[in-house]
């Protein structure tokens, strides 16, 4: 029978079951290891206890009261947030393109509040994606996504990726802030070097501009910090969060400081489920397990474990494998084949994995993983090149 689905997905002719840590079973029982997680989504993995119990008792409590009306669940983790971040403010959405657009409209709003609503306009990076919304696929600038929608929405000046040069001859009197991926997804697994990321913050102080964040696929734990910014030493004006924040419960988070929110004022934004009590009980049960002490050490130390992995299936396979970059447990494999040739080759060993730009595979493990698992995974990343060769797939 033909799909009711809009046909926008090239989906694999596989589905599962059910799911427990790491691993995800099909219909016919086989084991998958999850290396994809959802797109970064499912921090915790699969099946959670802390998760699955919190869900439990939240559907017995009133699932949406809308933001009419005081939501506990949303107060303490906005609470939580800002004691474990640069923010003061946080406003909860329902996915990380809703969160970057709250970002975007928070930084324009800023100036606005100071009296110059003519600077509007965010310099953002050549790969980058920021979500599928009119203005997140504008900020993004790929022509790909664009094509077809219609006029581009105006407000973004795109500057080669890393390229500090051409950002600050991008600053001018209608510029607002400059908008970016710590380490780019979508866009490769690219981490801007830490430098690059202080003296991106220097020109923002020197200008009076914003440093807006988009940790979407980054922040809460993947890097081995909370968000991956930290790790440069810089605090950001605003950031927005998603995907891992729920662990597969749909939430998005915009956080900003007291400054960078002041033009956010009553009726200024606005969402119907954001911020409801199933997804944000879900938000703090994931922050009970991301923020217990040493979760985040373990996730570094593992981040080092699988690096090592990669870097001795690369020197194994240098016909496959051109080069490995990431940080924590968000890696990517820029390969001499096709992505998606070794992303399949991956999933016929029951390695689950997400392609990227740049001819990249992203590896994107749940946090919980452990030692054992990240040795399966190499094992399989080997078998699944071990199997291009023998197919002649090496250049």
């Amino acid at each position: 029978m033909t799909s009711a689905l809009f046909p926008t997905y090239a989906r694999a002719d596989l589905a599962f079951e059910r799911g427990e840590g790491a691993w995800l079973f099909a219909a016919n029982g086989d084991r998958y290891l999850d290396f994809g997680g959802g797109v970064a989504v499912n921090s915790l993995g699969h099946a959670h206890p802390r998760l699955v119990a919190t869900l439990r008792a939240a559907i017995e409590k009133p699932w949406h009261v809308s933001n009419l009306f005081q939501i506990p669940q949303a107060e303490r983790l906005a609470r939580r947030l800002v004691d474990a971040t640069f923010a003061d403010r946080v406003f909860f959405s329902n996915s990380g393109a809703e969160a970057v657009e709250c970002a975007i409209k928070t930084a324009r709003k800023f100036h606005a509040a100071n009296g110059a609503p003519e600077r509007f306009r965010l310099i953002t990076f050549e790969g980058a994606f920021h979500g599928r919304t009119l203005a997140t696929l504008a900020a993004g600038g790929n022509q790909k996504y664009i094509d077809g929608f219609g006029p581009k929405v105006d407000g973004f000046d795109q500057a080669p990726f890393g390229d500090l040069d051409a950002v600050e001859a991008l600053i001018g009197p209608n510029t607002a802030g400059v908008l970016l991926e710590p380490i780019q997804g979508e866009g490769g697994v690219r981490a801007f070097p830490h430098g690059f990321l202080r003296a991106v913050r220097e020109l923002c102080d020197r200008h009076g501009l914003l440093l807006v964040l988009d940790e979407v696929q980054t922040g809460v734990g993947r890097t081995g910090s909370f968000l991956a910014i930290e790790q440069s030493g810089v605090s950001p004006d605003i950031a927005a969060l998603a995907k891992g924040l729920g662990g597969g419960f749909p939430i998005g988070a915009c956080l900003a400081t007291e400054e960078a929110a002041k033009g956010m004022t009553l009726g200024a934004h606005g969402s119907t489920f954001g911020g409801n009590p199933l997804a944000t009980s879900v938000g703090a049960a994931v922050l009970d397990v991301v923020l217990a002490p040493g979760f985040l050490e373990r996730v570094a130390r593992l981040g080092s474990v699988l690096r090592q992995s990669l870097a001795q299936i690369e020197d194994q396979h240098p016909s496959i494998i051109e080069s490995i970059r990431g940080e924590g447990l968000m890696f990517g494999i820029k390969t001499r084949v096709a992505n998606t040739e070794f992303a399949a080759a991956a999933l016929k060993e029951k390695l689950l994995t997400i392609p990227a730009g740049d001819n990249v595979v992203r590896l994107l493990p749940p946090l919980i993983i452990d030692e054992q698992e990240i040795a399966e995974a190499a094992r399989r990343l080997g078998d699944a090149c071990a199997r291009l060769r023998a197919n002649g797939a090496a250049q």
